[in-house]
Parts: C-alpha cells; structure tokens; sequence
C-alpha cells in the first residue's frame, strides 16, 4: 500500500491546482450570524465576514455534491481502505487577502501537498497528509488561501480507565513528597508544572531544595512553566525491568523554556526517534486513582487520551478567555462550521476512533482564537493565523486561550486544556492604514 500510495501523492502533487469549484452558497448573514453564535462571538460583522470563516463557505455540508471533490480525497479513501480509519487536523494556517463581503459568491481551488509517512504517534501509525486551498472572488482575485494538514492514523485500542499501563491496580513506584517538594506534586496534580524560585533573588532551581545555590535564602516560591522545552540528552532504558514499565523507553532531560532542566520519560513516539534539540511539551500520566505523572511527548504529536489526567478547574489566566466546552458546544459550533465528522458530534464514533469523547473541531479552533485575538487587540484587521493544534479539547474540559504580544502586528496565543495546550497559534494583523 505505502509504494502505491506515495505513487498517487506524487501524481497529485504533479496535477497542481485544480479547476474553480463555486462555494454552496454566497456569503450570508444568516450563516454568519450561526457561526458568530455558537463562537460567542460578539465583534461587529454587519457587511463582511469574520476572516476565520473562509474555510466554511466552502465546506459541502452533510451532503456533499458530486463536483465538491477534495484535492486529498483519493488519498484519504486509500488510507481508508488500508484501515487507517481515525482522522485528526494537526495544522491550519490562513491569509486573509481581504475581508470577504456579504453577498459574495466565492469560489474556491484546491492543490494536493503531500503525504509523509508512516509516523508513530500517540494516536497509532498514521501519515500526515497536507493540501492547499484558495478562494477567489467573482472577478477571479484571491481573498485568501490556507495549509491544512490531517494525521489519518489506525486507531488502536483504548485501554481501560484507571490503566497503568498494564500492570493493574495500584502503581507500584510512589514518589517522595516532602517540605520541599509538595508543592510540586501539588502542581501536577492542578494541571501544573511548578519550579522553585529563589523568593530574594529570583533564581529558578530544580530539583527543589530548601536553600537557594546562589544567595543561600532559605526563602521561596515558584512559577508555573510553560510546558515547553527540547530534549538536552536522553537514555534509552532496556534493563533491568521496572514496575509498571515496558522496556525499552526513553528517559530524558529537557531544557524547559524557562532554562531549567528536568527529567521524564518521552512518550508518544519510539525510543528511537528521540533526539537531542527534539522540541517536546508536556503531558500528565496518570498512573493510578491517585499518582499523576509529568511526562513528554514530541511537540508535534497529539497525546494519547487515555492516559491523561483527570480534567481540573483552573483559573483563567489574566486577560484569557475561558471557553466550557459542553457537549452543546462542540455539536453546535461544528455544524455552524458545516463540519459533520462523527467525531464531533456522536461519542460512539469518536471513543471507536480511538477518543474518550467528541472533541473541538479545528474550525471552532481557529475560530475562537480569532475571538481572542479580536477581543485582545481591538480594531485590528487580520492578516494571517497559523493555528498548530495538539491535545484534544473534549467535552467537559475547560479551553482557556492566554496571549502574548510580539510586537505590534504578532500575538502569540496558547489553549489549554486540563491535558496540555490544545493548541498554539501566532495571528498576525496589518499594518494601520
């Protein structure tokens, strides 16, 4: 199957963009008065189109004409029929040549990218599959263009809740909290990755201890990382066996953002694809009822769900928007995208595809991070958003989208999720004038 269908991606690639193909219906107000809704989107779209919505006037709906061909579906239907039945969007990036009016009757070409694989991931062996699309108006001037990538993987089974990774009931390895470390363990049980700092002079120290290494005060306190780092060196460990392990697996150090290192174990590729540089995030195991476990997976990969912690209730960070994402939610903000994958709407469908719940659709995504950006810097007009998406946003969690300003024109904006960043995205707006 590989040989055969790097063949077809290559003739593909080769056939460059394809014919015009007319979206299902003009811009609207109706629909965007739907899409606004369900977003909680609040902004003022009386004449044109909120940017993040280029991608849903050109989705088929629930049913599809048979001119409304994708420029990956014949890559899509052999990765199908190879069993690589799961599908989840890993990357959408936009440019907005211009807000589109309402009235408009937009069109729209699509060009195949590639396909790279096969990867393991958390999901299961999978390849990445890539297409590019463009909208036009009616005089044929583009309006906007966008990447977007899928991961179709074979979905493998989902342990048990409660599972330790086979061995069962209690997990065996208990770590040692005490004064100087309960704070930690404290952290990771609030979704958190905490790091001791020197309360006089700021220094950050890990492992904790009780006295600060470069002005010796016994006082401190901590700061809650960003959960983002690469790998500084790493070990593959084979023997001797460990409670609740399967040799062999990696165990590395990893320069955290922050410039502290810390140690755990890469989950959710190989052993021997880790490297030194590899950028990771963090991820909580849960081993048992009670142990959670700060962990690492590759910054690209999406983690597996089974074995992430228990969902919690955080506080907002300032200035962030706080998204509930009840089951009404999700269903409602994927049909105002005239998104009808299963996953997003029928739980059965999604736990057999190896989920623990329908979960956000990378059109809501990208969405709510116009929201956020839009609320954040108002009056601005977008140009760009490159969304990279990474943990689930299942129903029942709670997204909370923070930002960070680049510069005049860049945010940078993070969604968390209890089981790591949902997502991260750097949106860019045009220059005044």
């Amino acid at each position: 199957m590989h040989d055969e269908l790097m063949a077809l991606a290559g003739r593909l690639e080769a056939a460059g963009e394809g014919p015009p193909l007319p979206c299902p219906d003009p811009v609207n107000a109706a629909m965007i008065r739907n899409w606004t809704q369900a977003l909680g989107d609040t902004g003022t779209w009386d004449d044109v189109a909120p940017p993040a919505m280029i991608q849903v006037w050109s989705m088929p709906g629930l049913v599809r004409r048979p001119d409304q061909r994708g420029a990956a579906d014949d890559v899509l239907a052999m990765l199908d029929a190879a069993g690589y039945t799961g599908i989840v969007a890993t990357n959408c990036d936009q440019v907005y040549d211009r807000y589109v009016k309402v009235g408009e009757q937009l069109s729209t070409r699509m060009r195949f990218g590639g396909v790279t694989g096969p990867k393991r991931t958390a999901m299961g062996e999978g390849y990445f599959v890539t297409w590019h699309q463009t909208w036009y108006d009616e005089t044929d001037e583009r309006v906007a263009e966008m990447l977007f990538r899928v991961l179709k993987f074979k979905p493998g089974p989902r342990p048990p809740a409660g599972s330790t990774g086979g061995t069962g009931g209690r997990y065996p390895l208990r770590p040692a909290i005490g004064q100087d470390t309960a704070f930690f363990w404290d952290g990771v049980n609030a979704g958190e990755l905490r790091i001791q700092r020197c309360a006089d002079c700021g220094t950050l120290r890990h492992p904790p201890g009780p006295m600060c290494p470069k002005c010796h005060s016994p006082n401190r306190d901590y700061v809650v990382a960003s959960g983002r780092g690469e790998v500084h060196s790493y070990v593959v460990h084979h023997h001797p066996p460990v409670p609740g392990r399967t040799p062999p697996y990696a165990v590395a150090v990893v320069e955290l953002e922050e410039g502290v290192r810390v140690v755990g174990n890469v989950n959710g590729c190989p052993p021997d694809e880790v490297r030194v540089g590899m950028p990771v995030r963090l991820v909580f195991e849960r081993m048992d009822d009670e142990i959670v476990l700060p962990q690492w997976t590759p910054a690209d990969a999406p983690p597996p769900p089974a074995t992430a912690a228990e969902p919690v209730e955080e506080e907002p960070a300032s200035g962030g928007l706080e998204i509930e994402l009840t089951p009404t939610f999700i269903i409602s903000t994927a049909i105002a995208t005239r998104d009808f994958m299963p996953v997003h709407h029928d739980p059965a469908q999604a736990r057999a595809q190896g989920s623990q719940d329908i979960f956000v659709n990378i059109l809501t995504s990208i969405g709510l991070v116009q929201r956020y950006a839009l609320e954040t810097v108002r009056d601005a007009t977008l140009e760009s958003i490159e969304v990279r998406l990474g943990a689930p946003a299942y129903a029942g969690d709670t997204l909370t989208l923070t930002g960070d300003r680049v510069d005049d024109r860049t945010l940078r904006v993070r969604g968390a999720v209890s089981i790591g960043d949902h997502l991260t995205a750097t949106v860019r707006f045009k220059e005044a004038g």
